[in-house]
């Protein structure tokens, strides 16, 4: 299944080079590690990429990572990537920006150091660490149905700890605001041990950091959410990364068409190779894309997954399923302030409108074999 999955990092991340340089990468990543026992208890002083403004270059500085306190872990990160929920927030798109701050959130690392309480983690175990987390404990964590955890879901505004309300990093004394519980753009950070998927020793850290955010959201949005049956057609709505994994996911799955809809045709030719069988451009069509979608289809496609955050894409990602048993899955994260419009009688004749956070997948439990199926090479569903 996943060995496709290299070609995503550069396809999707690394090219976003506004906000971090592919040798800014390499130049956080390159120090020599210190001995892990030797350093529990300790101030940890490393580098990393600090966003001092909105939109302004990253600058590498020093900073001084604390130890973890109760519940939490200190990590030592060995691989980041670069999403663009970080370029969002760094240009203060999101809803309060919130600076100075150290960025990122799909990373890889291995864990040097955990704080009271922590009993699932010890040193050295190879860990993902995710932007929300599974507590185990409230309602949501205990359903099978959901995995907005109580304690731990996403939260933005937030730039320091659940446990004691302060920040683990800091300079010269000030304070730096952590980003999504996670702030992955630093050799050093700490994570709440339930933000932490403990995976295998033998999985490249290289490849699998990428799991942690969007990879597994547009996977998770396809196998756990949509559920396409064997045969079934399936429409993608951006091929970016994240759709990318969508549409792998419904190749997985045994979809026998998978259609992908973007405004760059040049992303059909990267799309083929996750399973993308047919490309719809709609500048290329003078009606809405869901009717051109329902004309291809004999009257829709069985299931689709919108993965752009545009509004208009969603309305015709779920206008494009088949009236009886169409299911529309939204991905995306759309404005604020969009709303979402549609005729009642579209619901009324047995479409089904899901939305999905992090593709469903539950952090600690379930991220842990998605790296199994990229170990393992999991192929097409027989």
């Amino acid at each position: 299944m996943y060995k496709r999955l290299g070609s995503l990092v550069s396809y999707s991340y690394v090219h976003n080079s506004k906000l971090l340089t592919q040798k800014h990468f390499r130049f956080i990543h390159s120090e020599i590690e210190p001995t892990m026992s030797t350093t529990s208890g300790l101030v940890i002083p490393c580098k990393a990429a600090i966003a001092w403004e909105a939109g302004k270059p990253l600058v590498i500085e020093q900073v001084e990572v604390a130890p973890p306190q109760a519940m939490e872990v200190r990590i030592k990160i060995k691989y980041t990537s670069l999403c663009h929920t970080d370029l969002y927030f760094w240009e203060a798109k999101g809803q309060n920006p919130l600076f100075p701050r150290i960025f990122g959130h799909e990373a890889a690392g291995v864990v040097e150091s955990v704080g009271e309480g922590v009993s699932d983690l010890q040193v050295g175990d190879h860990v993902l660490p995710v932007f929300t987390g599974e507590c185990g404990d409230c309602r949501h964590c205990k359903s099978e149905e959901s995995n907005m955890c109580d304690l731990l879901r996403i939260n933005t505004d937030r730039g320091v700890m659940l446990n004691d309300g302060k920040s683990r990093f800091s300079i010269s004394g000030t304070p730096i605001n952590h980003f999504l519980g996670t702030s992955t753009f630093s050799e050093y950070t700490v994570i709440h041990s339930g933000c932490l998927a403990k995976i295998s020793p033998l999985a490249p850290l290289d490849k699998v950091c990428i799991l942690s955010c969007g990879i597994s959201t547009g996977l998770g949005a396809t196998l756990n959410v949509a559920k396409p049956k064997k045969g079934s057609t399936v429409a993608v709505f951006g091929l970016g990364a994240v759709g990318l994994a969508a549409a792998e996911g419904a190749r997985i799955a045994g979809a026998s068409r998978i259609i992908g809809i973007d405004l760059n045709p040049k992303r059909y030719e990267e799309a083929k190779k996750f399973g993308v069988t047919e490309f719809v451009n709609p500048k290329d069509h003078d009606r809405p894309v869901q009717e051109v979608i329902a004309e291809m289809t004999n009257g829709g496609v069985d299931r689709s997954i919108e993965c752009t955050g545009n509004i208009n894409a969603m309305i015709s990602a779920f206008e494009c399923v088949h009236d009886g048993w169409g299911v529309a899955v939204l991905v995306g994260v759309p404005n604020k302030d969009a709303v979402f419009m549609t005729k009642p009688i579209i619901v009324l004749n047995e479409r089904t409108l899901k939305g999905t956070f992090f593709g469903n997948y539950k952090p600690r439990t379930d991220l842990p074999s998605v790296v199994d199926m990229y170990m393992n090479k999991t192929q097409i569903a027989a």
